[in-house]
């Protein structure tokens, strides 16, 4: 829609559309075909044109036909400012009495010597605010696992943390949207995607059939499909593939203390045990235990380790951040993501570069945190508008 209109308004006039006529574009769309309207942004058409920021389908479009008729410099547009996202300093909502000074410090060594879960649950919510500050330290924010070690061993303090950054409702809106609304959504409309063996398996698994992820991880994976990783107009930027941007979300380790035999017999029938225990071979997964895993990564943005006897079966999940494991509460694959993108607002760590429009669709259309002052791409703003206009 947006290539038709550009072409047709360089074709008659010869000149490209003023800002004034790309906004009667976009909001002639929206009012031709109102499902493309973002409910969500300030008047609904910034997805193919943002007078204030310059973005947009249109404005992509403009680019393209500049750089296809010209190689003299272009004046650039003023970007407006964008502070949302996990990076951003916040006021916590939560009215607990935090401690300050020497009372912290002795909070601090007394719940990183202690036993007590309670009591370093306890602790940890008073000492909250200082830990905000050390996140939002470029000096210090390296060192908060090493200052607060009990996230490594103690589950269900990132589900702390972050209700004291939003509050419960907004905690809670992922694990209530995602397997009602959002997985069925995202299965549909990625059945639209080129077909590859890859999402074809995906879709199988989305849809609930055995051989790979379970249906949260499945649906997960297909929205990155949607909104495959872009060099964001960087020609220096080396663009990957959304099959590779997947191990930048979730990786699978098979888990050591499931035996070979264990997971072949899983797969069949009980008159086939016998015979299968008899002509076993070695399987082609590598189990690894947790330490050696890590010590083999290179330096990455959180991501979410799956350990199991097989994909759709695990049995743990940690969310690896600065090359160390912390345990998640969760017992399901959709809960484990909703700690996992929690952790980028705990710790204030930013988007792996290749997850960015991925998660910035999931923190606005789900979370509906920092809606308009986060930058979002057009593709994030089309597919949220597409999604939240279902019924």
């Amino acid at each position: 829609m947006s290539q038709y209109l550009i072409s047709t308004s360089y074709t008659c006039f010869s000149r490209i559309p003023s800002k004034a006529v790309q906004v009667k574009y976009a909001q002639g769309i929206v009012a031709l075909f109102p499902y493309l309207k973002d409910p969500m942004s300030k008047h609904g058409y910034e997805h193919f044109y943002d007078p204030a920021s310059g973005s947009g389908y249109i404005a992509w479009r403009i680019k393209n036909v500049q750089r296809s008729e010209t190689d003299h410099p272009r004046s650039r547009i003023a970007l407006e400012e964008f502070s949302g996202g996990p990076k951003a300093a916040r006021d916590s909502p939560s009215t607990i009495e935090q401690l300050t000074g020497e009372k912290c410090e002795e909070a601090m060594s007394m719940m990183n010597h202690s036993s007590d879960e309670a009591l370093v649950m306890d602790k940890m919510k008073a000492t909250f605010e200082h830990r905000q500050i050390l996140v939002r330290n470029p000096d210090k924010s390296v060192d908060v696992l090493d200052t607060f070690p009990r996230f490594l061993d103690i589950p269900g303090l990132i589900e702390q943390d972050f209700p004291m950054l939003f509050g419960e409702e907004t905690s809670g809106k992922f694990l209530s949207k995602w397997p009602t609304f959002f997985r069925p959504h995202i299965t549909e409309d990625a059945k639209g995607l080129v077909s590859t063996h890859h999402v074809e398996e995906l879709l199988s698994s989305a849809e609930g059939n055995d051989g790979g992820w379970d249906r949260d991880i499945a649906s997960l994976c297909l929205l990155l499909h949607l909104i495959p990783p872009t060099s964001k107009g960087h020609k220096k930027s080396v663009k990957i593939s959304a099959l590779q941007a997947e191990d930048y979300l979730v990786r699978y380790v098979l888990d050591v203390n499931s035996s070979h035999e264990e997971i072949c017999l899983s797969e069949m029938l009980p008159s086939q045990h016998l015979f299968a225990l008899k002509r076993c071979r070695p399987c082609k997964i590598v189990g690894a235990s947790i330490p050696i895993f890590l010590s083999g990564l290179e330096p990455t943005q959180p991501f979410l380790l799956c350990v199991g006897p097989q994909k759709n079966k695990i049995q743990k999940f940690y969310v690896i951040v600065d090359g160390k494991a912390i345990p998640c509460r969760a017992q399901t694959s959709v809960a484990a993501f909703d700690e996992l993108f929690k952790t980028h607002f705990v710790f204030g760590t930013s988007y792996s570069e290749a997850l960015d429009g991925f998660y910035t669709l999931v923190q606005t259309a789900v979370y509906n945190i920092d809606i308009g002052i986060v930058r979002e791409n057009p593709r994030v703003r089309e597919l949220r508008a597409r999604f939240l206009n279902l019924k």
